[in-house]
This record gives structure tokens, C-alpha cells and sequence, in this order.
């Protein structure tokens, strides 16, 4: 197994550098398992939908949810990230803001962890309205 940094995940996604992005075609092709930690997956996430590839939530998820289905790439723990694109995908707007993929998977770890400690969790509390629209997210 080899894990990968946000900037190898990128080029290999974008394929939009003449150096960079064969490297990073090349070396997830040579091993069988490539692990997505969350802050890459994350990160990642972050870079598509900000302002120089602004790409939309429909695209987002195909990303998301290609990675999920890509038979060498794992995560943390891939039911986690396969619960937190479903409830991204649910969340509606508030007031024209959409909740984060980011937010999805804080709420779905939480529960994984509290679960994994046999801990009650009572709530994941933000002030963000829009990400209160995703399940166990609560306002403070």
C-alpha cells in the first residue's frame, strides 16, 4: 500500500501537467493499493470547487464517487466516505449555501468513532446552517 498526498491525487484527477501527471498516473497504476487519507480526500475536494476549477456539486460527486469505485483506491474507511457522499448529495441549500463534502464526512467520522469507542455521541455541533442539514450536525 502507498498513501497519496493531495498535489499526486490532483494531477492524476486533472492530468494537467506535461511532467507531473504521468508520474502520478504511473506510480498509482505500479500498486495494487492506493490509500485517500480523509484531509487528501478533503483537500482535494476543496481545490476542485474553489476558484480556479469552481467545479459544482454534480461534479464533486462524480469525483467522490469514481475514487469509491476505483478497484486499487481505499480510505480510511470507505463506508464512511460512501455515507458522507450520500448525505452530501442529499443536503439541500440554505439561503443559496450548500453544505461541504467536508462537512458530511466530520459528521459520518464522529459517528464511526463514537460507535468504534462504544460511545453515545450526542451530537456534531457547528454553527453553520447549512451543514446542520446533514444528519447528527446540530446548532450551537
Amino acid at each position: 500500500m502507498i498513501a497519496l498526498d493531495t498535489n499526486v491525487l490532483l494531477r492524476y484527477l486533472l492530468q494537467d501537467d506535461p511532467d507531473q501527471s504521468p508520474k502520478a498516473a504511473q506510480l498509482i497504476a505500479s500498486h495494487a493499493i492506493i490509500l485517500i487519507p480523509d484531509i487528501v480526500l478533503v483537500e482535494t475536494i476543496w481545490t476542485l470547487k474553489g476558484k480556479k476549477y469552481q467545479l459544482g456539486k454534480p461534479e464533486l460527486i462524480h469525483v467522490v464517487k469514481a475514487l469509491l469505485e476505483e478497484s486499487g483506491i481505499c480510505f480510511e474507511n470507505n463506508q464512511a466516505v460512501w455515507q458522507a457522499l450520500n448525505d452530501y448529495r442529499k443536503a439541500d441549500a440554505i439561503n443559496g449555501k450548500q453544505a461541504d463534502f467536508s462537512d458530511a464526512l466530520i459528521a459520518r467520522k464522529a459517528r464511526l468513532t463514537a460507535k468504534t469507542r462504544s460511545t453515545p455521541l450526542i451530537g456534531i455541533y457547528t454553527f453553520d446552517m447549512a451543514a446542520q442539514q446533514l444528519p447528527g450536525m446540530l446548532p450551537i
